[in-house]
């Protein structure tokens, strides 16, 4: 039974939660009580990204936290993410330094190349955040000559500067990080995708932990917050309502959301569930007082049809980034 309730970074040995809190869709107007809430309910990492387009309010949220002495800045572990439209090796410090003003915090633990999608530039004073498009075309993507390796090169420079103590990778599948490993000074700590039963990405998990490289689960939960973006988020039945799940949660006396949870956490997998209520921000850190059998695992990996929520291509971009 896994009651570790961390994973271990390579190179710092930082000490990476393995629950922390997702900061995506949570409204800018609730969010600063909602991280409060969740720091006083136990959560230590909290995890953002420009895209998100609440980094300010999450940030308002942790430093009342720390203010009315519930946590220390160095307890906390802070992710973040570089987003597309700031590859080019011209704009990822001051991508980085910017969403570091936002969160009021002079260092991400962990900050992630969000997608390996370069995007034309969009100057913040235009548009943030950026989003896909460009402001003015809604038609098509517009992507510029910034090739991984460069970005990579000032990733690393963040980490010499203190601007960052880890980084790491999201949404990159074998052949993107076996090609970051030829030529990276720094190794990437962390590696961020979707995860769930319909979408276990088995080999992947494993060939990326065998390499020293922590996976972060998102999506956690599977089509719930897709509802709206894709035909498959409409359609599909929601997990925390599967009636193979429901009846392994009746079995434990916990919820559904703990099951999925403690399904991915079994493998070594970090996860980030965001919820704004507070019971369900407590029972969703519940997960290391119990573990599934192998019985209940095998019914949960039975879930499995390479159903992927988050597919640009499936969005309406044109990106088959996952083909």
């Amino acid at each position: 039974m896994t009651n570790q309730d961390y994973v271990q970074l390579n190179r710092t040995g930082d000490k990476m939660p393995l629950v922390g809190f997702g900061c995506w869709k949570v409204s800018k107007d609730d969010v600063e009580n909602t991280i409060y809430a969740a720091v006083k309910a136990g959560y230590r990492l909290f995890d953002g990204a420009c895209d998100y387009g609440n980094e300010a309010e999450v940030g308002r949220g942790l430093k009342k936290a720390i203010q009315d002495g519930l946590v220390k800045r160095q307890e906390l572990f802070v992710v973040s993410k570089l987003w597309n439209t700031f590859h080019s090796k011209d704009h990822v410090r001051s991508a980085a330094e910017k969403q570091l003003k936002d969160w009021n915090l002079e260092y991400f633990d962990l900050y992630l190349v969000h997608f390996p999608v370069p995007l034309k530039y969009v100057d913040p004073k235009d548009k943030y955040p950026p989003s896909w498009y460009q402001p003015n075309n809604e038609d098509s993507l517009e992507f510029e000559r910034s090739p991984m390796h460069e970005t990579w090169r000032e990733m690393e420079k963040l980490v010499d500067d203190g601007l960052a103590r880890n980084i790491g990778i999201s949404n990159f599948n074998v052949q993107s990080v076996l090609d970051l490993l030829s030529y990276c000074r720094i190794k990437p700590a962390t590696l961020q995708v979707e995860i769930h039963p319909y979408l276990p990405q088995k080999r992947l998990v494993e060939w990326v932990q065998s390499q020293g490289i922590q996976v972060t689960a998102y999506s956690s939960f599977g089509p719930g917050s897709y509802s709206g973006m894709s035909e498959a988020g409409k359609t599909t039945q929601p997990l925390l309502s599967h009636d193979k799940i429901k009846a392994i949660a009746d079995k434990y006396k916990v919820s559904t959301g703990q099951v999925l949870l403690r399904w991915a956490i079994e493998r070594g997998i970090a996860v980030i569930p965001k919820s704004e209520h507070e019971e369900r921000l407590k029972s969703n850190r519940d997960v290391f007082s119990w573990s599934l059998d192998k019985e209940d695992q095998k019914e949960i990996d039975s879930l499995s049809c390479g159903l992927r929520f988050n597919n640009p291509d499936d969005m309406g971009l044109g990106l088959p980034l996952f083909a």
